[in-house]
């Protein structure tokens, strides 16, 4: 078994993390960092509770440290992890800055550990139900695909993550998913155009974006808004053979925060009403939703880490992440389309 310790309890590592560890058969959750001692006492009674981050990374009885603490103390967290030894997994966005990412490749590299980061939405059942269309060439030569991230929010909460600073706001948040399924598709852009603003009232960070990443006969939009109280498009994508249209989210979050187990036959399983349409010229069809499986990472993590097996999100991918992240900013500063150097990645949808 792979012992394994959380830094943070949060959202995220109550919500994906410790379920996703608890459930896994070659994984054991043996200590958590917090300063809510008392509820995770309450919560996990029979694991160690550290103080500190320090404190849980030299206790020495970990194989494996995942951070899912404010993404400004990522860098120092995972770099203190990789010098002692240990694998790490990261909570997305890997750090605030690509060069700071870099850095974390390269050491983890030269320790010979394991760095990945938890870009879970690539095991969204809509993801990978457009994967399957296109790799079935279902749509022909795609030539515009737009990504959603809609959402009713128009109070700023009292979250680090909307309050002023690196790496915070929408565009750091959602945005890394929606930007590393983009490439995970189509490989990097060759220039992009953004705009990543703070429309609410009070807003101190980023809470609506609206970016676009420019390919050789292929138009990407990413998109996430604070204002959206109607029916939420995930994806739009046409092609030379059709369209296909998918609305509603990937249900594994929300069977998460009810307490659903990963092994459950229905988990990830999404309602038909919420299917996608494939559309013809002259008929349109059904989609069925694949089964979301955001176990299959840490299964693949462990793997990894005790067969040696491939890394389930290359942290490379990430750096890659941050790049595009870091230029939409510059880009909606400037109000300037920025140029990325990469080839004709397009060619993989051919």
């Amino acid at each position: 078994m792979i012992k394994v310790g959380v830094i943070g309890y949060g959202y995220s590592a109550k919500t994906f993390h410790i379920p996703l560890i608890e459930t896994s058969e070659y994984m054991e959750l043996v200590a958590i960092n917090s300063s809510q001692k008392e509820l995770v006492r309450e919560q996990h009674p029979n694991i160690a509770i550290f103080d500190t981050a320090q404190a849980l990374i030299t206790s020495g009885n970990l194989e494996l440290i995942v951070i899912t603490a404010p993404n400004n103390v990522h860098y120092s967290l995972a770099k203190l992890c990789l010098e002692h030894g240990i694998n790490v997994v990261i909570e997305k966005p890997m750090v605030t800055t690509s060069v700071e990412a870099q850095e974390l490749v390269d050491l983890a590299k030269e320790q010979g550990l394991l760095l990945s980061v938890f870009h879970n939405r690539r095991w969204d059942g809509d993801f990978l139900t457009v994967k399957k269309l296109l790799k079935n060439n279902q749509l022909g030569y795609v030539r515009y695909f737009e990504s959603h991230y809609d959402r009713f929010r128009p109070i700023v909460r009292q979250r680090w993550r909307e309050q002023a600073g690196k790496g915070s706001g929408i565009w750091f948040d959602l945005g890394s998913h929606l930007v590393d399924q983009a490439i995970n598709i189509f490989g990097l852009p060759e220039a992009l155009t953004a705009r990543c603003l703070p429309l609410r009232a009070n807003s101190q960070t980023t809470d609506y974006f609206h970016v676009q990443l420019h390919y050789e006969n292929i138009e990407v939009v990413l998109h996430a808004s604070s204002f959206s109280a109607a029916p939420n498009m995930r994806f739009r994508i046409e092609g030379t053979k059709g369209s296909f249209i998918k609305y509603g989210f990937d249900p594994q979050e929300e069977q998460l925060k009810k307490g659903i187990s990963p092994k459950n036959s229905l988990y990830g399983v999404e309602n038909e009403e919420n299917y996608g349409r494939l559309y013809s010229e002259f008929s349109s069809t059904a989609i069925e939703t694949e089964q979301g499986c955001y176990k299959q990472y840490y299964l693949e993590i462990a793997q990894a880490i005790k067969l040696g097996g491939c890394n389930p999100v290359n942290p490379a991918d990430a750096v890659e992440v941050l790049k595009i992240l870091e230029l939409a900013e510059i880009s909606s500063e400037s109000g300037k389309k920025m140029m990325l150097s990469t080839g004709k990645n397009y060619d993989r949808l051919k």
